[in-house]
This record gives structure tokens, sequence and C-alpha cells, in this order.
């Protein structure tokens, strides 16, 4: 069974805002590693459709993108990615999958089928996740920004304190650090 890690960029005062992060190639070739090392990708309905609107395109060679977000883009694509949604249907991006029903058991039953493990991007749904103990891993890029405003990590709240165990810290050139952090059991 593979474990299911959330990953997400973060600025120092806890914003997941995806514009407030730094964009540059040595983030994306950060995150298109930790893609090549899993199985699969899982977001929210929300994630997905920001997601949806552009690398696709990118992939396809319909907008020009410099060598690193070219090849996230190609990596995404191929990607195998399951969306929690219980209002969408169709998912028409390549590798796209719905999950419905019993959230426990399907995210269960994904982990289990993913050796590899599964990159979870979504702060929303990392939030149900974790309050139901499914999230084994965090992979946070730390920005070296204060942005005074939200979205937060876990602004809806925790019903518990998560003791995690750090596996490892990087500093990346651009000032953000690279961090690795397992739940403590």
């Amino acid at each position: 069974m593979g474990f299911l890690t959330f990953c997400i960029n973060v600025t120092l005062d806890g914003c997941v805002d995806h514009q407030e992060g730094i964009a540059d190639e040595e983030t994306h070739a950060f995150f298109t590693r930790l893609m090549d090392q899993s199985g699969a990708m899982l977001w929210g309905r929300i994630t997905y459709e920001l997601m949806e609107g552009s690398w696709p395109a990118i992939a396809r060679g319909e907008v020009e993108a410099p060598p690193a977000l070219l090849e996230w883009a190609l990596e995404l694509d191929a990607k195998p990615k399951y969306v929690v949604s219980s209002t969408r249907v169709d998912f028409p991006w390549n590798n796209s999958h719905r999950i419905s029903g019993d959230l426990r058991a399907s995210v269960q039953e994904l982990k289990e089928q993913t050796p590899a493990g599964v990159l979870l991007g979504s702060g929303m749904l990392a939030t149900e996740l974790d309050r139901l103990d499914l999230i084994d891993e965090y992979r946070f890029l730390v920005h070296p920004r204060i942005t005074g405003h939200g979205p937060t990590l876990y602004e809806s709240g925790l019903p518990r304190t998560r003791a995690l165990e750090l596996i490892s810290a990087e500093p990346l050139r651009n000032g953000a650090i690279a961090v690795h952090y397992r739940r403590a059991r």
C-alpha cells in the first residue's frame, strides 16, 4: 500500500493561495520530481478545474512554456488523476477518474491500489482526509513570503494536533524550503 502525501505550496503565514508562491523553474522541477516518484494525483474538484484550465493546453503544445513547465505539464498529463466530486461527473482530461461515494473507503482503496503512493494537492480535501486519519506524509514547499490573507492551511480546523516527524528539509535557491514530514503514530 502506498502513502497518501499532502503536497502544497505554503507561505510563512500559512497562505495556500496558488498565486502567492514563487512559480519558477526550480519550484516546478521540485514538484515534477515528487510527481515522478508517485503513482497518482488526488484533487478536489476545484483544484482539478484550476489545473485543467491550463496544463493540458501546455502539454498539447498549444501554449508556449519554458522547459520546466512543459516537463511538468507532460508528466501531469500522463499521470493518473483522481478527483473527489459530488457534483461533477465528466472529467475529460487525459487519465482523469472520479471518486465518489464513501470518502474514507474510496481513498483507502486508492492507496491500496497505488503502491508508489498518491500525491494530494488540494487544501480543503486535505482537511477532510486528515480528519479521517488518511494522510501519511506532508511535503510542503514553504515560500519566503508573508501574505496577510487566505486561504490558509487547515483554516477550518482539525479535531486535534498532528505530531509529525521531520524526514528532510532542503533549501532552494529561490529562498523556499522543501520540508518532508511523516505522521508520528
